[in-house]
């Protein structure tokens, strides 16, 4: 796979850019395209090519394929807050379905081999046993899982049609940042946990809320399966080379550790990472959020030269509240 130009999309924002990261440890030529919506410039690295705009833009990914040779698609774009897509459903299916469709479209015409979609186990909706495997019901309880559901129906689809092959990752609770310190989360306005908790750790909120502690678990409150940035990019990597070796086959896979963590749990851990501890504020539940969201990663270590690095709460914590200092001191300079 060494030399395989690859387009990333969305690769200015959290989890694209640490799968250019991944790409470039791999020796593939990256170029980036991201309308900047979620993703900053700086995440970035200096090195490789990026074309600002939409992937909805035809003509725009017609130019960026044919300057750059593009062989394969990581397709990271799009919208991701839960509770927006209740309140604005067609800002999600325009975003991620419908974008997604042009994307697809682009890439048949210009004959790409690959696609690796960024999917997520919100297709599973509230799921009757955890762990989750992937031919579990697909039962999305929210328009942001509906609408990446409907994108992976438009892969296989077309992959049955047409001359490529392609991968769907779903991914649970991403969390963490690069070990390096060369990328991590950087939005405003996040609803992720433990962004939103390291955030209060060093000053940027005056505490978390927790949404529910009503919910039929151990404590009360959600449980989520957390897999470090990281570790996803890496199966990113091994996925597409899996792709590359065997070009008839289509991948659907899980990608998180194989255990749920409660939201308490989680502001425990980060707790102890901080050496302090982080005000926490009772609120009622959020529309669309299940009880309980837990993978079953059998497929993925079992199919990819895959295991996670970085799979213990405090590390992932560890390395969420390095970044977000570092990312205070940036804005304090």
């Amino acid at each position: 796979m060494r030399d395989l130009p690859v387009l990333v999309t969305g690769g200015a924002g959290y989890i694209g850019s640490h799968a250019v990261l991944a790409l470039q440890a791999a020796g593939c030529p990256v170029a980036v395209v991201d309308d900047l919506s979620n993703g900053t410039r700086r995440a970035v690295p200096s090195d490789v090519p990026f074309y600002e705009g939409s992937i909805a833009d035809r003509q725009l990914l017609s130019r960026i394929f044919a300057e750059q040779g593009t062989r394969a698609i990581m397709h990271f774009a799009g919208s991701i807050v839960v509770p927006e897509s209740v309140e604005k459903p067609l800002l999600y299916y325009a975003n991620n379905t419908l974008a997604s469709h042009a994307l697809i479209s682009a890439a048949v015409d210009a004959g790409i081999p690959h696609i690796l979609f960024s999917s997520t186990a919100a297709v599973y909706g509230a799921p009757e046993r955890v762990p989750v495997e992937e031919d579990d019901p697909k039962r999305p309880i929210n328009p942001y899982g509906a609408s990446k559901l409907m994108t992976e129906g438009m892969l296989a689809d077309c992959a049955a049609a047409y001359s490529f092959n392609y991968g769907a990752l779903r991914y649970f609770n991403v969390s963490g940042a690069d070990p390096q310190g060369r990328s991590g989360q950087a939005g405003q306005g996040s609803t992720h946990l433990i962004k939103v908790a390291v955030e209060a750790a060093v000053g940027k909120r005056s505490h978390v809320d927790v949404f529910g502690d009503d919910y039929p678990t151990a404590d009360g409150t959600c449980v989520r399966d957390y897999i470090h940035v990281s570790d996803l990019a890496a199966a990113h990597v091994r996925a597409l080379e899996r792709l590359v070796a065997a070009p008839s086959e289509n991948l659907v896979m899980n990608c998180g550790y194989g255990r749920g963590l409660s939201v308490l749990e989680v502001l425990d851990a980060v707790d102890r990472v901080a050496g302090m501890p982080v005000a926490r504020r009772m609120q009622g539940r959020r529309p669309g959020d299940p009880p309980a969201l837990v993978a079953s990663n059998r497929r993925l270590v079992e199919t990819l030269d895959w295991q996670p690095q970085f799979a213990d709460i405090d590390t992932i914590v560890a390395h969420a509240l390095h970044w977000e200092r570092k990312l205070k001191d940036l804005t304090a300079a």
